[in-house]
């Protein structure tokens, strides 16, 4: 049984769980290499009290899992079988206080796991996990490092074909071809965004046209082995504005700053202060409307959340993105985001893209 699923065990133990239910997908991926998105279909990875823990796939995953999962006890289910009530002649056992993940339990799963194993308490086991998952392994390291390694390859490759005219659907299209030939995909929808969409935190990539003058924003990533990486970086199209060459620099500033407020002991809100006080002491907090990072791994959005409420303390081993921004409504923004190891002295920056303003054209 591998370490993951040892400290999962003493968390049972310590909590008194008869069994655990882990049913997201990167959970049952992270604890026992089993990789699946079984869409509407039941997967689950239970871990009974006093014996080996085992996997509950659909009929159509039964190969895979055997291939790829280092948990041996696999049962399966077919389309027309209720899913519970095969689990419930699994586990062959009164199961009273069942360990869930309850931001992943549905109602409905809910309700169908009430009726078949009747169990009195639902206990959350999501904190064993985030501890876990926060703490990155020399391995995981190793992975999330080649995905930003890749990323960049793949943003090197898009480049090539911006130019005025080209659309930002047209310029994602590509890069997402690229990621393809490279083998991997990618780890979150593909963002270009151009000009006054730039200016947008969350905007949708569109047919809007490249113009000279823009800013070009990327921020994309990839999943290669399990692991993602998560990059942003602008540019400028042309000739533009002084204003906007002040706010690159502001924002470059502060994504510095951030990086270098990153160490073991480190309080989270402090590393969101030092990156936002950059951009607040030059007029322009207003337009900075995000916190300033998150942790990275199987998710791109994982524990912990950089923000200025946040008093817990980096630890070494955790990977999270330093990404400030200024957007300017109707006008254009800057983010620039970078992945980082917490290390035992301070930090290493893991995605080395060039930041200084690149203009294309």
């Amino acid at each position: 049984m591998n370490e993951r699923l040892q400290k999962l065990y003493a968390y049972m133990d310590q909590f008194n769980l008869d069994a655990v239910l882990i049913t997201l997908p990167k959970h049952v991926y992270y604890l026992t290499g089993f990789s699946s998105e079984p869409h509407e279909r039941f997967l689950g990875l239970i871990l009974p009290k006093g014996d080996e823990p085992f996997l509950l796939v659909p009929a159509l995953d039964t190969e895979a899992a055997k291939a790829e999962s280092t948990v041996s006890r696999i049962y399966t289910h077919t389309d027309t079988e209720n899913p519970y009530e095969v689990l419930k002649r699994c586990l062959q056992g009164t199961v009273t206080r069942l360990g869930v993940e309850k931001s992943h339990l549905t109602m409905q799963r809910y309700e169908a796991l009430s009726e078949t194993l009747k169990a009195e308490q639902y206990v959350d086991v999501e904190t064993p996990l985030t501890n876990m998952r926060a703490i990155k392994s020399t391995d995981e390291i190793a992975r999330l490092k080649n995905a930003a390694r890749l990323v960049e390859q793949v943003l090197r490759d898009g480049l090539k074909h911006v130019k005025a005219g080209v659309t930002e659907m047209e310029i994602a299209a590509e890069l997402e071809y690229a990621m393809k030939k490279a083998g991997v995909g990618p780890a979150f929808a593909t963002t270009v965004l151009s000009g006054e969409k730039s200016a947008l935190p969350h905007g949708a990539t569109g047919n809007r046209q490249i113009q000279t003058g823009d800013m070009l924003l990327f921020d994309m990533g990839v999943a290669a082995e399990g692991y993602l990486s998560d990059i942003t970086r602008t540019f400028a199209i042309g000739d533009i504005s002084d204003k906007m060459k002040e706010i690159y620099e502001t924002v470059l500033e502060a994504n510095l700053r951030g990086i270098a407020a990153l160490r073991p002991d480190a309080v989270l809100a402090d590393v969101d202060y030092a990156a936002r006080q950059c951009i607040a002491g030059r007029g322009y907090g207003a337009y900075f409307t995000h916190r300033v990072g998150h942790g990275l791994g199987i998710e791109v959005h994982e524990y912990p959340s950089v923000h200025g409420d946040n008093r817990d303390l980096l630890r070494e081993g955790m990977v999270i993105t330093i990404e400030p921004g200024i957007y300017l409504p109707g006008i254009g923004g800057v983010r620039i985001e970078d992945d980082v190891l917490v290390t035992s002295t301070g930090s290493e920056t893991l995605t080395t893209f060039p930041k200084q303003l690149t203009v294309i054209g």
